[in-house]
C-alpha cells in the first residue's frame, strides 16, 4: 500500500472514531403532560447512519427507524399517552446517545399493591434480630480528619455477618449532643469508606457510621474483595430470589437496623436525628431503612435501586437489581415476583415515618430507570424533594451530590 493511501485510511479511521451523537428534547426540563408531543433533536458530529428507537424507558420498543444525518441534525416527534418516560435511543456503530421525555412523572404509581402480610413479615424479622444482643467491637484507626476519633466497628447481627464499618465522632463530644448519620453503599463488593469520618465534624459535630453492604472485613487487600466478588458474593443480587426468606437483601436490610441500634446506643446521640445516606444500592438501603425503622428521620437516596421490581405487571421497566428473571416462556418468574415485593422501595416508602426525603434521578438512567424511581418517590408520604438531571445516566452529578449534602445539613439544622 502506498504511503498516501495509508495516511488516508488512518485519517478516515480517526474521523470515524470521533463520531459523537447528541439527543435533546425541545423543553429544557424535559417534562410534558400526558398526550403532549415531544420533539427530539438528534445531532451527529459528522455524516452518519443512525438507528433511532423510541421506547417506554427501555421496554416495549417501537420499530427502529434508520436515517442518514448528512446535515448533522434531525428532529423527530412522538408522545406518550400514560405517565412515564418516552426514551429515544440513537445508535451508530458503537456510539449511542439517549434522551427522555418525562410524562406526568409525579403521577406514576407502584405497579402492584403492598402485600397483605408485608408488615407481619418484617415484624417477625425484626423480632428475630432483637434477640441478638447488641455487642460491638471498636478498634481505633488513624484518620486525617482533625478533631475526630475514628474506629473500625463490628456489631453482632443475625446470621454470620456482622455490621462492619468505620465510625467517626468528634473528640470529647458531650453526652446527648450529636445527631447521627449512616452511610450505605452502592452495588459491588468492597470495604467501608474511612473518608466518611469527615462527616463527624460537619454541622457542629455528628456521629458518622459508614458500613459496607455485606458485613465483610474493611481495609483489606484488593485480592480479598476480588475473591469474594468472584466467589460467594458473585451475582449476589439474585441469590435466593425465589423465596422471601432467602432473598440476599434480607440480611443487608437487617444490618441497617442493627447499625441504627449501634448509633442510637451511643451516649453522644441526642435522641433526635438519624439520617440514612446513600446512592444506587445505597438509595435502596435508605428507602428500606426508612420503611423498617421509625428512628430514621431523613433519607438521602441518590438514583435509588430496588424500585418497582414488579414493573412488568404494569408493562413498565423495573430497576436494578432485576431480581425477577424471565422464565423460558418470557414471562416473569412467579416465585421471584412474589418474593421481590417484600424488598421493594415502593412498599418501604409507604411505611416510612421519617420527616423528609431527598432523592435524585437521571432521566436517561438505564440501571435504575426514572420510571421506577418515580414510582417509589411518589409513594413517600412525607415532605420530599427530588433533584432531576435530564441528561444524566446512572450517576450522581456534582449538582446532585450538592443537593443531597445540603438536604442532609438542612435537616440537621432544622432538628436542632
Amino acid at each position: 500500500m502506498k504511503l498516501p493511501a495509508l495516511f488516508l485510511l488512518l485519517a478516515l479511521a480517526a474521523q470515524a472514531q470521533q463520531l459523537t451523537l447528541k439527543v435533546t428534547t425541545d423543553r429544557p426540563d424535559a417534562i410534558y403532560k400526558v398526550g403532549e408531543t415531544a420533539t427530539f433533536t438528534i445531532e451527529a458530529s459528522q455524516p452518519a447512519e443512525v438507528t433511532l428507537v423510541f421506547s417506554k424507558d427501555g421496554v416495549q420498543p417501537q420499530p427502529a427507524k434508520k436515517v442518514t444525518l448528512n446535515a448533522g441534525k434531525l428532529a423527530l416527534a412522538s408522545k406518550l399517552d400514560e405517565p412515564g418516560f418516552l426514551q429515544l435511543r440513537a445508535t451508530s456503530g458503537k456510539t449511542t446517545a439517549l434522551a427522555a421525555a418525562a410524562y406526568d412523572p409525579l403521577q406514576i404509581k407502584p405497579s402492584m399493591p403492598v402485600p397483605d402480610d408485608f408488615d407481619a413479615f418484617w415484624v417477625s424479622q425484626k423480632a428475630a434480630l432483637a434477640k441478638v444482643p447488641l455487642k460491638s467491637t471498636l478498634t481505633p484507626i488513624e484518620t486525617k480528619v482533625k478533631g475526630a476519633d475514628a474506629f473500625d466497628v463490628k456489631v453482632d447481627c443475625i446470621g454470620e455477618r456482622p455490621v462492619s464499618g468505620y465510625f467517626g465522632r468528634p473528640k470529647g463530644a458531650k453526652p446527648k449532643s450529636l445527631p447521627a448519620i449512616l452511610h450505605v453503599h452502592g452495588a459491588g463488593v468492597g470495604s467501608s469508606n474511612p473518608g466518611s469520618v469527615f462527616w463527624a465534624m460537619n454541622e457542629g459535630g455528628m456521629l458518622s457510621l459508614d458500613i459496607n453492604a455485606h458485613g465483610i472485613l474493611n481495609g483489606q487487600p484488593k485480592e480479598y474483595y476480588t475473591a469474594l466478588q468472584t466467589g460467594e458474593l458473585k451475582d449476589y443480587r439474585a441469590q435466593g430470589n425465589k423465596d422471601r426468606e432467602t432473598v440476599y437483601f434480607k440480611g443487608m436490610f437487617l444490618r441497617l437496623i442493627r447499625a441504627i441500634d449501634f448509633l442510637t446506643a451511643q451516649p453522644e446521640w441526642y435522641g433526635k436525628t438519624v439520617i440514612v445516606y446513600g446512592s444506587s444500592q445505597g438509595g435502596f438501603q435508605a428507602f428500606a431503612a426508612a420503611g423498617l425503622d421509625e428512628r430514621v428521620t431523613f433519607i438521602c437516596a441518590g438514583v435509588p435501586a430496588g424500585c418497582d421490581h414488579t414493573g412488568s405487571q404494569a408493562n413498565r421497566v423495573n430497576g436494578w437489581p432485576k431480581i425477577v428473571p424471565n422464565g423460558p416462556d418470557g414471562k416473569p418468574d412467579a416465585a421471584a415476583l412474589q418474593a421481590a415485593r417484600y424488598f421493594d422501595c415502593v412498599n418501604f416508602a409507604t411505611r416510612a415515618k421519617c420527616q423528609g426525603a431527598a432523592v435524585t434521578v437521571g432521566f436517561i438512567d438505564t440501571t435504575c430507570p426514572p420510571t421506577s424511581v418515580y414510582a417509589a418517590y411518589n409513594a413517600l408520604p412525607m415532605p420530599k424533594k427530588i433533584h432531576i438531571d435530564t441528561l444524566a445516566g446512572h450517576t450522581n452529578t456534582p449538582a446532585a451530590q450538592k443537593f443531597m449534602q445540603q438536604a442532609a445539613f438542612e435537616h440537621v439544622r432544622a432538628m436542632k
